[in-house]
């Protein structure tokens, strides 16, 4: 078992005892969705007032709701066209919001370069999910690039609960980035029926990181996940002028 799959399945042991839960009380899962994102908005809210702790801790919450819509669907025979389309639209919402309360945050602080990154990494969020849907609306499937929903959810919660926020941001951005181009790029080749990109040596590390195709849970896959932690905790807030969270961070612990 991987590390990222251990997590999984810790999780979810709470998770199904709380899907029973909303199964036997007949919550219907659309208005789970509707409830996490209305939860989201008050992280967003405590994200522009600097209150990162309570912030994660709300996030938490509202994330549990947006997890266990579709379970309950599943289980109470609910799936619809619409319960599909509602989720992804509010979905959406709830990216746009968190990202609003630290562009909210980072304005009243006079940070306008927080302001810009911060931005940056909304949109190409936003860009992200918009090329997956209107690929797929041409071809199968466009199931490419490492920074989806999920992992830029975890990376606010682990910015918020560790005072890392700049750092997540800029992984949030590099990495849409590279999302973003990665999807235009594979519909290009899906569309034209070109052979996906390939190489040995230094040539097929380097298209394997760039064009990730890696499911969750895999050993690569956890790889990732350790080298982004790694740069999240480890890179000094200083170098990267972060607006709330100053000095060397764990570095300052090897100084004498």
């Amino acid at each position: 078992m991987t590390f990222t799959g251990f997590i999984g399945k810790v999780c979810m042991w709470p998770l199904r005892a709380i899907i029973r839960a909303c199964v036997a009380l007949g919550i219907h899962p659309n208005t789970l969705t509707l409830i996490g994102v209305l939860i989201n908005v008050a992280a967003a809210c405590a994200l522009g007032v600097n209150r990162f702790l309570l912030a994660g801790l709300i996030m938490i919450v509202a994330n549990i709701f947006d997890f266990i819509d579709g379970k309950v669907a599943q289980q109470t025979n609910t799936v619809s066209r619409f319960g599909a389309f509602w989720d992804s639209t509010l979905d959406r919402f709830s990216d746009i919001a968190l990202f609003l309360g630290l562009i909210y945050l980072y304005s009243t602080l006079h940070r306008t370069d927080y302001v810009m990154v911060a931005s940056l990494a909304m949109m190409f969020s936003i860009m992200t999910s918009y090329a997956r849907a209107r690929a797929e609306s041409l071809i199968e499937k466009c199931k490419v690039g490492f920074m989806e929903r999920p992992e830029r959810i975890v990376l606010f919660m682990i910015g918020a609960f560790t005072n890392r926020m700049g750092a997540a941001l800029w992984v949030i951005l590099i990495l849409s980035i590279f999302t973003v181009a990665d999807r235009i790029y594979y519909t290009y080749l899906a569309l034209n029926k070109k052979p996906m990109p390939h190489g040995t040596g230094w040539r097929g590390v380097f298209w394997r990181a760039f064009f990730w195709r890696d499911e969750r849970t895999t050993i690569p896959y956890d790889l990732w996940v350790i080298a982004i932690l790694a740069f999240v905790w480890l890179m000094p807030p200083l170098w990267i002028g972060d607006p709330t969270a100053p000095g060397m961070g764990l570095w300052a612990l090897l100084e004498p």
